[in-house]
């Protein structure tokens, strides 16, 4: 399948296979002479896997981390992903009854069937359980290790110097990304990836640049801060990594 059929089939646009494919989450099964890329049934498989670890809001390096790992059991997960489906069918099933009921003109002040608790709930147990059985990386395991003794105070110190350097990138969005001023700010952003979370490799921050566009949740985080900051930060991360 060409990629613009796979983006119809699946609801993800074409930009996004291409951040895929960028980041090697996804790559194409061929690439022909023209350019064209092409993925066949196993690429569609892998993709399913993805949606369903996005169904349960991981970031997409961990999604990578946990699908490369040779441990992890595409059955399982499959299995899980059924079972999360089922409770939100069941869901459906008693929201349709409700309306049907108010269209016969039964009025019932009803409001259980809107209740997303369990599937809310039976989310976070499956991300829990994903991440005993295949998250256990060694970035992620440092982060954990990290962030598990932190307290409030030094999550409010953690949010705040964040928030700083993504202001200060900000506030220079009107430089170059290869200035020697946004270029440091890079540096201290690593920086304080590896000193808060995990050891920040150029592998990594290059896979997180690229997140902050290809993600949603992240670039509209970001740009918060002030409109093309997300680009602004990828674009300084990228030059910053090849050098």
């Amino acid at each position: 399948m060409k990629i613009n059929e796979v983006a119809k089939l699946t609801g993800v646009t074409v930009r996004t296979l291409h951040y895929y494919d960028e980041i090697g989450l996804l790559k194409p099964s061929k690439i022909t002479k023209t350019g064209y890329r092409l993925y066949n049934e196993d690429s569609l498989t892998t993709m399913q896997q993805i949606l369903f670890f996005r169904e349960l809001d991981f970031p997409l390096n961990e999604i990578k981390e946990i699908m490369t790992d040779p441990k992890f059991d595409k059955v399982t997960a499959l299995k899980k992903h059924k079972e999360l489906l089922v409770k939100k069918r069941e869901r459906l099933d008693k929201l349709i009854d409700l309306v049907n009921n108010t269209i016969k003109g039964e009025v019932t002040m009803s409001f259980k069937e809107f209740d997303m608790t369990e599937i809310e709930n039976t989310k976070k147990k499956y991300s829990a359980e994903v991440k005993e059985r295949w998250g256990k990386t060694n970035a992620y395991a440092e982060s954990e290790k990290k962030t598990k003794s932190y307290n409030k105070e030094q999550w409010q110190e953690i949010n705040d110097e964040s928030s700083n350097i993504l202001k200060a990138f900000a506030s220079n969005i009107d430089k170059a990304p290869c200035s020697s001023e946004v270029q440091a700010l890079v540096k201290q952003w690593q920086d304080f990836i590896t000193a808060r979370f995990y050891n920040c490799t150029k592998e990594i921050l290059k896979c997180l640049g690229l997140m902050y566009i290809g993600d949603e949740r992240f670039k509209e985080n970001i740009n918060q801060n002030g409109e093309g900051t997300a680009e602004f930060i990828a674009k300084a991360i990228e030059i910053y990594c090849t050098k």
